[in-house]
């Protein structure tokens, strides 16, 4: 099954091509929260080096967030729109579930803490581990929003083992976390890998898991709009004065 990856959770947009044969071709940008300017032609040239018409598609991995309101709007929109203009179907996943699933692809066996940079103070994580199952991923603490302070405790654990926190909420605020005590990998966990969106996505499919009509897909937020949240707290200014 030919497979098209959107990932646009974070300020790192990208796009993948899984041709269920062994080819793939994967493509990233800085999206700097360009998502809708670089969203598409990276799309363009990933298929152009996989070799793959765009009708040749047969199904849409999509990174649901959480995240970035503005990428996951565009990235929706776009699988939405392409989905329904194909015919096809979308698999979504969390950026939390891509990110573990990067730091568990390999002899790492312990637990991994996802951890995306949700602005205003607060990030989203949540505690996976390695399984047998399809995608090799056990959710054990299911996402949420947390202060960054809050992570270890509320995800890690009292007296858990050490974890690996990944993600660029992880990398922003790697002095806190490693003072409570996770480890913190590197850049190159920094950002969900379209590459792993589509194998995971593959994986899912393969194991007899349906692919979504478009119209059901929605993304994670895990908190309101930034604008909702703007429009709140000026009211409570406005009944103050």
């Amino acid at each position: 099954m030919i497979l098209l990856g959107i990932e646009s959770a974070t300020e790192t947009v990208g796009a993948a091509v899984d041709d269920g044969a062994g080819g793939r071709a994967a493509m990233t940008v800085a999206g700097r929260r360009r998502h809708a300017e670089n969203l598409a032609p990276a799309i363009e040239a990933v298929l152009a080096r996989a070799g793959v018409a765009l009708r040749e598609v047969e199904a849409i991995a999509l990174d649901v967030g959480p995240g970035l309101f503005t990428g996951l709007r565009v990235g929706v929109a776009t699988a939405k729109g392409l989905a329904q203009g194909l015919g096809i179907g979308v698999v979504g996943l969390t950026s939390l579930e891509v990110l573990a699933a990067a730091a568990l692809d390999g002899s790492f066996d312990g637990a991994v803490v996802p951890v995306v940079d949700g602005r205003r103070g607060e990030v989203f994580a949540a505690r996976y581990s390695k399984s047998v199952g399809p995608g090799g991923l056990v959710e054990e603490v299911a996402p949420a929003r947390h202060r960054p302070e809050e992570v270890a405790a509320a995800i890690a654990g009292p007296g858990a083992p050490p974890a690996l926190a990944c993600g660029d909420g992880a990398l922003r605020y790697r002095a806190v976390l490693e003072a409570a005590g996770l480890r913190v990998a590197g850049a190159g966990l920094g950002a969900p890998d379209p590459v792993v969106l589509v194998s995971l996505a593959a994986a899912r499919l393969a194991a007899g898991e349906a692919a979504l009509p478009a119209v059901a897909v929605e993304p994670v937020y895990l908190r309101e709009a930034d604008a909702r949240i703007n429009w709140v707290q000026r009211a409570r200014v406005g009944a103050d004065g």
